[in-house]
């Protein structure tokens, strides 16, 4: 348990400084071409751990010790008296267009750190589990719509779905439509049908956290053989004799029939003896195995120390990579990209007029948990997790709150309509609705966190 909180809080901070990195980066490359003065780059706020100049390089850089943001101070005659000869490299010199840039930029890199990942990952091969539909859920708008056991889903609306994860990610999107949703699927894996979801029923509520089954759907899950794996030496399963590459047949003479069950069995009998047939290089043997007593979060259960034996032709049936070629996979990435983008803007409208959860508000300790399960599942998914959270970061700075990015080019905005800058009061009043609205908004997130931990 430790070292998994340990694991998630390392690349926590390991995303959050590559995140903070490139969006200051961003700030503080267009400053430098635009002719201002950059006085400090901190990753971080608050006392600084780590300071270095580099050589004929007026700029301090800072690591600070809270990881939670970072800052690029440019010379601004607002902060403090500027040098009569520097007053040209000054922030608020610049011309409307400059500044508009300097603030800008920090969320485009966001977006094109997002691009660089999806375009990296996708010529690398994203693997995935093919978008089959497993058992429709009776009385539901999938059930309405035509969808059947079997139904490989080809197409959501206008857009192609290789894996599941894209599945989704576009009925989400459709979702959040009152409208007629067509879905392409290929009938018994051959025949092409055009299944639909309506989500203008009158009286349908959707959970968006676990839309598929909201809307009837159930992912395909293939029936895996109880065969045994690897063998965890000293464990339960070691200790009756049971190897590598049994079948297990029956449990005090119930079928056993698939890996799932027999996992059930397990974790309900802990230190209970069980007599297990299995089949071993073709002959039958009866073993007696008492599985090990473990304490989880839901409470004590049985554990053996085995892993399953994953049969070829299932990985064959239901795994999909999705790979493209060099310049596909930029095509692929810039309009990834995008989708996700819309998709974060639309889910953050719903919110706001109350057609989506704040439930789906997620805090620090929700982004360190993903953090961390996804770089135990490999560079792949982490990197897929760092895309998203700089597209959410991008998105969340471009917003019209002030504090944050947006706030400063909606001023700007104003300044080009009426053609005067916005008044001081007026910046600070505003300031001041921006830190209770990100205030809330951090608060509800962290709700949601610690009532997830709890739940």
């Amino acid at each position: 348990m430790m070292e998994s909180v340990l694991s998630s809080i390392f690349f926590f901070i390991i995303a959050i400084g590559v995140l903070i990195t490139v969006h200051e980066f961003g700030h503080f490359w267009v400053a430098r071409k635009a002719g201002v003065k950059v006085i400090r780059f901190s990753v971080g706020f608050g006392k600084p751990l780590f300071s270095w100049r580099r050589a004929n390089d007026e700029t301090e850089y800072v690591i600070a010790m809270l990881p939670l943001g970072g800052y690029v101070q440019m010379l601004d005659e607002r902060e403090g008296n500027v040098a009569p000869e520097e007053l040209d490299r000054a922030f608020n010199r610049q011309s409307l267009a400059s500044r508009t840039a300097i603030v800008a930029a920090g969320p485009i890199f966001n977006f094109i750190l997002a691009i660089a990942i999806y375009w990296l990952i996708l010529m690398m091969g994203v693997s995935g589990v093919k978008p089959i539909v497993g058992d429709i859920n009776e009385a539901s708008i999938a059930s309405v719509g035509g969808f059947q056991r079997g139904d490989v889903i080809t197409h959501v609306g206008d857009t192609k779905t290789v894996t599941w994860g894209t599945a989704a990610m576009a009925l989400l999107d459709h979702s959040l439509d009152d409208e007629l949703l067509e879905v392409r699927v290929l009938e018994d894996g051959v025949v092409s049908k055009t299944r639909q979801l309506d989500f203008s029923t009158p009286g349908l509520e959707l959970e968006r956290k676990n839309l598929l089954e909201n809307i009837g759907i159930n992912i395909m899950r293939p029936q895996i053989p109880a065969r045994i794996g690897e063998v965890t030496l000293g464990g339960a399963a070691d200790k009756a004799g049971i190897m590598s590459g049994d079948l297990l047949l029956t449990v005090d003479g119930e079928l056993v029939g698939d890996w799932e069950k027999w996992v059930h069995i397990v974790r309900k009998n802990a230190e209970n003896s069980l007599q297990v047939e299995l089949e071993r290089d073709g002959s039958v043997m009866v073993v007696d195995l008492r599985p090990a007593r473990l304490a989880t979060k839901e409470g004590e259960i049985g554990r053996i120390g085995a892993t399953v034996e994953y049969p070829k032709e299932l990985f064959e049936q239901f795994n999909v990579v999705e790979r493209y070629p060099f310049f596909a996979a930029f095509n692929a990435a810039v309009v990834k990209t995008w989708d996700m983008s819309l998709l974060t803007l639309r889910m953050l409208g719903n919110m706001v007029v109350g057609n989506v959860s704040v439930d789906n508000l997620s805090g620090p300790i929700s982004i360190a948990q993903y953090a961390g399960s996804s770089a135990g599942m490999g560079f792949v998914a982490f990197a897929g997790f760092l895309a998203l959270i700089s597209i959410s970061l991008g998105v969340l700075n471009l917003l019209p709150i002030p504090m944050l990015d947006g706030g400063h080019l909606f001023y700007y905005l104003i300044e080009w309509i009426k053609g005067s800058a916005v008044s001081e009061e007026t910046q600070m009043m505003g300031q001041r609705v921006g830190i209770a609205l990100l205030a809330l908004v951090m608060m509800v997130a962290f709700y949601n966190d610690i009532d997830r931990l709890v739940g």
